[in-house]
């Protein structure tokens, strides 16, 4: 007999030792689902690149809100797909209390009070331009962006957003929300800042979904260098000196890295968005019968989670929360 007094393999020898000597897990609290919106009535529209993702017209969307919550799923991030003819070079369609986006936050919060409802401050859903700030000249402007920014963040507050998310890598852009819904009397209202977002090619399903792409170049000269992490440092602390409630790293699994960064160096929740991309990817290998999805589905979450993560938007929550039934 060999002395190993340390056997490593005594607690994984059944179920019931792995799962009381299990580190991490994946529940329903843990996920936020993102739901595309767009106009009409009754209207379903598959995203090609996202099998099983729909855009949905309002009514349907106040369905699928309701059949989520019966599952356990409680928060939802709302991003809108807006008419072409809507759109012009400072989002104005962005700061119309009356348009789409509102008015649907402020049915679903009125049908369901219980949901939290986040939702996206950024000018591209809005922009001729496709880009996140405004654009003059081929450059894109910080400081005169932030207050469009704010405008947005104002109207998506009014109307009942709980968690407003500036996605727009702004220079400054969390202080100058939270000093304007402070100022407006929404003190309550949360900021989950996409701290730590990434000028990623995992993107482009999420921009078919809601044909935001930009019109000319990229966004490299707001959204991070993919070969930088001390650089996500410097914009969690700018965020949490600004007043962030929460910080958000884009996408999820090519930076877990950085995911586990901002949890190690930062007491306030730590985001994670597992991005179009990543969905795209598992559903593509899964429908060829290259991976089982559902097992991989399940082990990205967990390395989420593992990293640091105390909260992911996923597009994998609703079917996640179905088998946990």
């Amino acid at each position: 007999m060999y002395n190993i007094p340390q056997r490593p393999r005594r607690n994984r020898k059944n179920q019931i030792i792995r799962n009381i000597t299990q580190e991490n897990w994946v529940t329903t609290n843990d996920l936020i689902l993102p739901l595309f919106l767009i106009e009409g009535k009754n209207k379903k529209s598959e995203v090609a690149s996202m099998p099983g993702i729909y855009r949905l017209s309002t009514d349907l969307i106040i369905k699928e809100i309701e059949s989520c919550l019966k599952l356990g799923l409680s928060t939802f991030c709302l991003f809108p797909s807006i008419n072409d003819k809507l759109k012009d070079k400072r989002a104005t369609e962005g700061l119309n209390s009356k348009g789409l986006y509102p008015t649907t936050i402020q049915l679903i919060k009125k049908n369901f009070p219980e949901a939290v409802i986040m939702t996206d401050v950024a000018m591209d859903p809005y922009s001729s331009d496709g880009h996140d700030g405004l654009v003059k000249n081929g450059k894109i402007l910080n400081d005169e962006t932030l207050d469009i920014l704010c405008k947005m963040a104002l109207v998506q507050a009014q109307a009942g957003a709980d968690i407003i998310g500036p996605s727009d890598m702004m220079d400054g852009r969390v202080g100058a929300i939270r000093a304007a819904l402070d100022e407006n009397g929404f003190t309550d209202v949360s900021i989950m800042s996409y701290t730590a977002k990434y000028a990623s090619a995992f993107y482009g399903p999420f921009r078919d979904a809601l044909d935001s792409a930009p019109k000319f170049g990229d966004k490299k000269t707001y959204q991070m260098n993919p070969a930088n992490s001390k650089e996500a440092l410097i914009e969690a602390d700018l965020d949490l000196q600004e007043g962030a409630d929460f910080l958000m790293v884009k996408p999820a699994l090519s930076y877990l890295d950085v995911i586990k960064l901002l949890s190690d160096n930062f007491t306030l929740p730590i985001a994670a968005y597992n991005v179009s991309g990543e969905y795209a990817m598992v559903k593509a290998a899964a429908a060829k019968g290259w991976i089982d999805g559902e097992k991989v589905r399940d082990e990205i979450l967990l390395s989420i989670k593992r990293a640091g993560a105390d909260v992911i938007l996923t597009y994998f929550a609703k079917e996640f929360a179905l088998s946990k039934k």
